[in-house]
């Protein structure tokens, strides 16, 4: 099983793997299953789910138990039963099939379009009937109330074939000198059929007349494009009553260009198409208006591109609702709606695409190894099958888009597993390096060179390389990083020891306030009611804390001073304790002291703890004071050092230089105290200072007009004074109000 996110949707890829021969007897198979590793793991939804080369076509039947496929070579149909999860028949054709249909709800009635005009009629026990149409059909679809095959292809006419008579009716002459697909409205029974000109003609079937006539390739082609051939219609399908998709594919498109530059700016400034007057102009390069400074030069600019649009149409409109562009310049080969999430899966030979109806926002995409011929959604479900260019049939399943078919039902508690355990991708025989690794390694010239592919911020180089250049480049790492090895086994070796009670290398005096709070606890009186309390000192998940020296704390920082201002006075009895446990580590005693009650000493330092907190307190915060006023004085000298030093300005294009004056009245004003700048700022009207209830002050600050803003405001004034004045009242207008009027 293989698993793809993109977008946050995980796809699990149940056909990956390798597939082995048919003739390998069972003790090879064993054998290769306890010698490679992709063989054991792979999973087989349904055995024999391949074809002999190639597959074309695959469906599922209409009660979803049965999946039909067929491919070449030779030319054949394969039917999976999936409550057995094997093959249930295999037969033989005479040629390739185009396209079948399933007429029945299980596999008993399946109607089969050739490449070579033949018709092929199968029953549940075999081959049951053989006939031909005049023309090489592309496409055919089914009508239920009528019994009636509709066959589209390389004709303008649409050909008849009543099942209940048994004959051909008179053809549908449509305007198209050729017609590609097909599909029948399920609700309302409308025929459609996609012409090679870029329209859509709508049947009735019932009065065998056209309905109407949608024109797709005005709404595929842009204005400032030339196009060699018109988009044609490759794909065709109905949603509900009102709502169609509609795939097209496009020829060669051809642009050419003008480009027009102006002196000033050096950007183009128009890029317009060319015209025929334009393209009969040899030398226009050499044209340059001196009045407006403009110079123009044709840029010819030959993109041969293919146009892949997907169109959604409402039946009562002829404009699209939403236009989807594929990008991949590829005829769509099928189109599909997911109802539940309002989806639609546009296929193309390369790619799988699912992306909203409503706003064209790309859900995921599907990309296989090999090409794809066929699409089918599994009704109700979220799994997909493809038909590829390759023996291996496409199994892929999208958890999103709906659970598991109830004869793989075992397939949504695998993957809740595997989203529970995410295994993380490893590259065992590649090493991801930065710029700056390579720097060090002195491999900036393989950069651009096959020995490194670029991948995101950095690049994947051989591991191989990558060791023996370490080597190179520092060669005590590997006895260094040996060392560190044998040091963890040694260390892992006497923690199964009886060991003493040792305190670990980092983070020491915070493992000794643990341990005292342990104890404490144990001696409470209410232990009982406190059990199975988590201790950090044992829990695996803080081991790090007390073994890196990246995580030690830093007491003699500003941050652990202001939170814990009173840890130095108690720091002092564990650090004590620090010394005698360190004296007997040294001695090596057997045992710590048992616990009993605390000495004379220490129950008086504990009373004087007591007593002087308060004093402690202020002890660290005149110091927290007295540093932050030596950081100041070192500001201030800083700030001096900078104003002495000489400063150089440069003199921009129209721009005047400062005074001497000005910038000695600034030196001045920086000299001064806040306060004095605030005063002197207030008397000069710019600045206002008034004392608020609480004690504070508030700062309210008014900007200077000038001139120009001033008389704009004064000839504003003056228009409204005369606004005023020609302005008529209309108080002398009253609403009249008619009597028995429900409102009043």
């Amino acid at each position: 099983m293989q698993v793809s996110s993109l977008n946050e949707v995980k796809i699990y890829s149940l056909s990956c793997g390798k597939s082995l021969p048919e003739w390998l007897s069972d003790r090879k198979k064993r054998a290769l299953q306890k010698k490679d590793v992709d063989v054991r793991r792979r999973i087989e939804l349904i055995q024999d789910f391949e074809m002999p080369t190639v597959c074309t076509t695959i469906k599922v039947s209409k009660d979803g138990q049965y999946i039909l496929a067929t491919g070449t070579y030779k030319p054949r149909v394969r039917c999976y039963d999936t409550y057995q999860l094997s093959l249930k028949f295999e037969r033989c054709l005479d040629s390739e099939v185009v396209t079948f249909e399933i007429l029945s709800d299980d596999y008993s009635k399946i109607v089969f379009l050739h490449n070579d005009r033949y018709i092929e009629f199968h029953s549940q026990q075999g081959f049951y009937y053989k006939t031909r149409i005049p023309k090489f059909g592309r496409d055919f679809s089914y009508h239920y109330p009528s019994c009636d095959l509709y066959f589209v292809g390389a004709s303008s006419e649409v050909y008849r074939l009543n099942l209940e008579q048994g004959r051909y009716l008179n053809p549908l002459q449509t305007d198209a000198a050729e017609n590609n697909v097909c599909d029948i409205n399920s609700v309302h029974g409308l025929f459609a059929t996609g012409t090679v000109e870029g329209r859509v003609e709508c049947w009735d079937p019932r009065a065998r007349n056209r309905v109407g006539l949608l024109d797709c390739a005005l709404s595929s082609v842009t204005a400032d494009s030339e196009i060699n051939r018109l988009p044609t219609i490759s794909a065709l399908k109905f949603n509900g009553a009102l709502t169609m998709a509609v795939g097209t594919y496009t020829g060669q498109v051809s642009r050419k260009r003008l480009h027009i530059w102006s002196e000033e700016t050096p950007s183009t400034i128009v890029k317009a198409s060319t015209t025929p007057f334009f393209s009969n102009i040899p030398k226009l390069s050499s044209f340059n208006s001196t009045a407006t400074g403009i110079f123009i030069m044709p840029f010819t600019s030959v993109c041969v591109t293919r146009t892949v649009l997907v169109l959604l149409y409402d039946l009562r409109s002829d404009k699209p609702l939403l236009v989807k562009d594929h990008q991949y310049g590829l005829p769509i080969k099928s189109v599909h709606f997911q109802e539940s999430l309002d989806l639609i899966l546009s296929a193309d030979s390369r790619i799988i695409k699912m992306w909203n109806k409503n706003s064209g926002k790309i859900f995921t995409s599907l990309e296989p190894e090999h090409d794809i011929n066929d699409v089918c959604l599994y009704p109700n479900s979220g799994m997909l099958f493809t038909a590829n260019e390759t023996p291996k049939m496409g199994i892929y399943y999208i958890p999103v888009l709906g659970p598991a078919p109830r004869w793989c039902s075992f397939l949504d508690n695998l993957t809740e597993e595997l989203e529970e355990n995410p295994e993380s991708t490893v590259y065992d025989d590649y090493k991801f390096v930065t710029k700056k690794d390579l720097g060090n390694l002195g491999l900036t010239h393989l950069i651009g060179s096959p020995f490194l592919r670029a991948y995101m911020h950095g690049f994947f180089m051989d591991i191989r390389l990558y060791h023996k250049v370490k080597m190179m480049v520092n060669p005590f790492a590997y006895e260094e990083y040996r060392k560190d090895k044998i040091r963890q086994k040694i260390e892992e070796t006497r923690a199964q020891r009886v060991q003493l009670k040792k305190l670990p290398k980092v983070n020491k005096e915070l493992a000794l306030k643990l341990i005292e709070e342990e104890e404490e606890k144990q001696k409470s009186t209410w232990k009982k009611k406190v059990k199975n309390l988590p201790n950090i000192l044992t829990d695996d998940r803080f081991k790090v804390m007390f073994e890196n020296p990246d995580f030690q704390v830093d007491e003699e920082s500003e941050e652990f001073r202001l939170l814990n201002p009173l840890v130095s006075k108690i720091s002092e009895k564990r650090k004590k304790k620090l010394r005698l446990l360190k004296q007997q580590e040294l001695h090596e005693q057997e045992e710590e002291e048992p616990e009993g009650k605390p000495s004379d000493a220490e129950s008086s330092e504990s009373s004087d703890d007591e007593k002087d907190w308060v004093e402690e307190v202020r002890k660290q915060r005149r110091l927290l004071h007295q540093e932050e006023k030596m950081k100041r004085q070192e500001r201030v000298k800083e700030d001096q050092q900078t104003v002495l030093k000489p400063q150089f300005y440069e003199i921009k294009a129209g721009e005047e230089f400062p005074s001497f004056k000005d910038s000695a009245t600034k030196q001045k004003l920086m000299n001064k105290t806040l306060e004095d700048r605030l005063k002197i700022e207030a008397k000069n009207g710019t600045l206002n200072i008034s004392d608020t209830t609480v004690g504070s002050k508030q700062l309210t600050f008014t900007l200077k007009r000038s001139e120009q803003q001033k008389k704009q405001q004064e000839a504003e004034k003056l228009h409204r004074q005369e606004r005023k004045k020609l302005r008529r009242s209309a108080s002398h207008l009253k609403s009249r109000h008619k009597r028995g009027w429900p409102f009043h």
